[in-house]
């Protein structure tokens, strides 16, 4: 099966973009899973597919490297305004696009007829762990330990604990505070917070460094694709956990979350709704010979 694609990337988190207004991919799991690895097919964190909608301008569909289907991307969703723009399936500058995580806002800034960056309403946090979702006894769990797993190797058996924030801002997150982001192994630590049994659904985990009272650095894993170079709903978890705690950034001042991949605006106003913003950026166009026993097997 041929498909044309075009690669884009917001930050350094990168997708399969494929224009489905006239009929969904089949077996787009299976299709994510084969075009996403970096040394046997395009190289990517997963596959967006952009679809008509009914309620919206158009409606966006994630799958991740490993076949599951996400909730919302913010990064991504940039990318899906720019391309539906440039494209020419739209002459909007501001666009409303349906999710599993709802319709949300994005504005486009445009530059020589082309869009480079956009914004984005990603909507409120959500705390109440039932609806991040995450299994415990606490309405909320804001600041508090989590134990990874207890360590019996040792003459001295002790507990692996990181203290974090729990929400939601489309997709559950966990955000913890750490001295040196850089110093991390997250290959041994990301599936350990990713497959907690206090997370039903998963959690992408961002470990952030405070650098200054505007700025954090952050490095993110996330359910389904492992480590990746941003994350547009894990930089919004950050800003917010980031005002909420006291470490960096105010409401209505853009905070500088600094990723692996690049550099993003988030804007947390006193509506507590949370405005992403930054770079939209396609790569390379193409098209891929998906072989049928990837879709039919």
């Amino acid at each position: 099966m041929k498909i044309e694609f075009s690669k884009m990337h917001g930050a350094g988190n990168d997708y399969v973009y494929v224009d489905c207004t006239a009929g969904e991919l089949p077996d787009p799991g299976a299709i994510s899973e084969y075009v996403s690895h970096r040394r046997f097919g395009i190289g990517s964190d997963g596959l967006i597919m952009i679809c008509s909608s009914d309620k919206a301008d158009f409606k966006m569909r994630i799958f991740n490297a490993d076949r599951s289907e996400g909730k919302m991307c913010g990064n991504g969703i940039r990318c899906v305004a720019k391309f539906v723009y440039d494209k020419g399936l739209t002459d909007k500058t501001e666009l409303r696009i349906d999710t599993l995580s709802g319709v949300k806002t994005v504005k486009l800034n445009i530059e020589n007829g082309k869009a480079v960056s956009a914004k984005v309403d990603m909507g409120a946090p959500v705390f109440r762990t039932k609806e991040v979702p995450m299994i415990c006894d606490h309405f909320v769990f804001v600041d508090q330990g989590l134990v990874l797993k207890e360590n019996y190797n040792s003459e001295f058996p002790e507990k692996i604990v990181y203290n974090g924030t729990a929400l939601s801002m489309g997709n559950p997150h966990f955000v913890t505070f750490v001295d040196d982001v850089d110093a991390l192994d997250l290959e041994e630590l990301g599936p350990l917070f990713e497959h907690h049994t206090m997370f039903p659904e998963g959690v992408n985990t961002e470990f952030v460094q405070v650098i200054d009272d505007n700025t954090v650095k952050f490095r993110v894993w996330e359910r389904g694709s492992g480590e990746t170079w941003a994350c547009g709903t894990g930089a919004c978890a950050v800003a917010v956990a980031s005002i909420m705690l006291g470490r960096a950034g105010k409401q209505g001042r853009p905070l500088t979350v600094i990723a692996k991949g690049g550099v993003l605006k988030v804007t947390q106003e006193k509506n507590e709704h949370v405005f992403l913003e930054g770079e939209a950026v396609e790569v390379f166009t193409g098209v891929i010979d998906v072989p049928e026993a990837v879709i039919n097997g």
